[in-house]
């Protein structure tokens, strides 16, 4: 089974090219549901624990959480040790079963891969990528964004370049839907031919 690692900072179309890869057959695995389940479910009580408040009607509202955390950027780590591990037992059980299905590609999309160190558990990077104007375009059209968010966020993630660098693959969604999932097409045909890096892209 190869297991693709997407990527992509803030705003590049990641969640949309994940979104393609599963229109393809190929299972997804994303973290970020994960996570909003988890605010649901198991990490509802670490997470009131260690940020007060921030529990109502028994699960986590992520915008108080996020202004904890805009006040407080220092509590970035406690808030990961507690749902880190979590994300991880659930990426565990997503792997398991699709190695007993004899799946043959799985993504696990993972908004901070190589922060986490991610990259050493995928066979294969993929980096979803875009002009940063159109990056920063895309962001600050988002409801209750911020040019100052919008910059803690970008600081706390590997630069788009690093990750360019680093990636197997590169889809760049900024010229388009069409061409992106295209692109997506083209990977998943590479896979299963066997190949597993664009040395271009390295």
């Amino acid at each position: 089974m190869i297991i693709v690692g997407l990527t992509g900072s803030i705003g590049m179309g990641k969640s949309t090219t994940a979104k393609m890869f599963a229109e393809s057959g190929i299972p997804v695995n994303d973290a970020d549901a994960v996570v909003h389940d988890l605010y649901r479910t198991d990490a509802v009580e670490p997470v009131g624990q260690a940020f007060p408040g921030t529990v109502s009607d028994g699960i986590v509202d992520r915008r108080e959480l996020a202004r904890q955390l805009e006040e407080n950027p220092a509590k970035f780590p406690l808030l990961e040790s507690i749902v880190h591990p979590l994300v991880r037992e659930r990426e565990r059980q997503f792997l398991e079963f699709h190695r007993q299905a004899g799946t043959e590609i799985v993504v696990l999309d993972i908004p901070l891969l190589f922060e986490v160190k991610g990259q050493d558990r995928v066979d294969v990077v993929v980096v979803v990528t875009c002009d940063p104007q159109i990056q920063r375009e895309r962001v600050l059209a988002r409801p209750g964004m911020s040019v100052e968010k919008f910059e803690m966020i970008l600081s706390r993630q590997v630069p788009d370049a690093e990750k360019r660098r680093r990636a197997d693959f590169l889809i760049d969604t900024g010229h388009g839907l069409d061409m992106a999932r295209r692109r997506v097409r083209e990977i998943i045909q590479a896979l299963r031919a066997g190949r597993t890096s664009e040395t271009a892209n390295a």
